[in-house]
């Protein structure tokens, strides 16, 4: 899934293919079709025979969501169903991971497959979860990133969680560490649920970003452009990266480890890493656009 943009995954219900012609319409970069929480158990069987129908462009990154390794007969059906269209598929989101066993049996199965392997989105939705977040994230080479899943969590805790995020911000900060600690890519963050409220969406947004998310899922097309905007460098940011790139460069061709920029702050291999790692993401924003 490397150069794929997830900055704002469109999640879309299995059986409405109409819903996923209109979701690349309106700017996804990446969809996830849904296969679990939202079809209904009757529509199942519908929604694993439309995956056939997907067509989208190959700048789209296609993931879907199965279910439940609880439902063990459900995510069988689902995994059958993904196997003729393996190499149209980038990535399989697992709800719900608790373990590092749910993680590695998908894994084998995908595996054992014939065509591409997609890449592998566990889930963070659950206390057991976010305790065992390290050892999912690192459970197979087939893991691109960790979701962490709020509204789950939520209910699990008895919480009500806010735009501020100060509820779960010690969950939050432990799924982004542990995608840091596994050498993956960083995290993304569950939906924001108010569909009309905008200024809550860009504070949750901001919150995710602040913390070390690298995107967050999206469950309406106009969350899009907001999702986008938030995540991507502002003026500022890249301005100060540019400096830092350029007079750290010019200190290391001169055989100098560190260096100051022009107001006087000191930098050092790790500061000029976090700067890269800014323009790299203005860079993508920008072809993206």
């Amino acid at each position: 899934m490397a150069g794929r943009d997830l900055t704002a995954p469109l999640f879309v219900p299995g059986d409405r293919p109409d819903r996923i012609r209109k979701a690349c319409e309106r700017g996804a970069r990446a969809i996830v079709i849904d296969l679990e929480d939202a079809v209904a158990p009757t529509r199942k069987d519908a929604a694993r025979a439309a995956l056939s129908q997907v067509t989208v462009a190959d700048a789209v990154a296609v993931l879907v969501r199965v279910n439940a390794s609880t439902d063990r007969d459900l995510l069988a059906a689902d995994l059958a169903a993904l196997r003729p269209v393996l190499s149209r598929v980038a990535g399989v989101v697992l709800p719900k991971v608790e373990s590092v066993a749910t993680v590695r049996d998908v894994a084998a199965e995908l595996s054992g497959a014939s065509g591409c392997v997609p890449a592998l989105v566990p889930t963070v939705e659950t206390a057991r979860g976010v305790h065992a977040a390290y050892e999912i994230a690192a459970a197979s080479p087939l893991v691109h990133t960790l979701l962490f899943g709020p509204v789950d969590l939520s209910a699990e805790l008895g919480i009500t969680a806010t735009a501020a995020g100060t509820e779960l911000v010690t969950a939050r900060s432990t799924v982004v560490l542990a995608c840091a600690a596994a050498r993956i890519a960083a995290p993304l963050d569950g939906p924001w649920t108010g569909l009309d409220d905008y200024l809550g969406l860009a504070e949750a947004t901001r919150h995710a970003r602040n913390l070390g998310f690298g995107g967050k899922v999206a469950i309406h097309p106009r969350q899009l452009p907001v999702l986008t905007t938030g995540f991507a460098p502002t003026r500022a940011e890249i301005s100060w990266a540019n400096e830092v790139d350029s007079v750290y460069t010019a200190a290391v061709s001169h055989g100098v480890g560190v260096a100051r920029l022009s107001d006087g702050t000191f930098i050092d291999p790790p500061v000029a890493e976090r700067a890269r790692r800014i323009l790299s993401r203005a860079h993508r924003t920008a072809a993206a656009s």
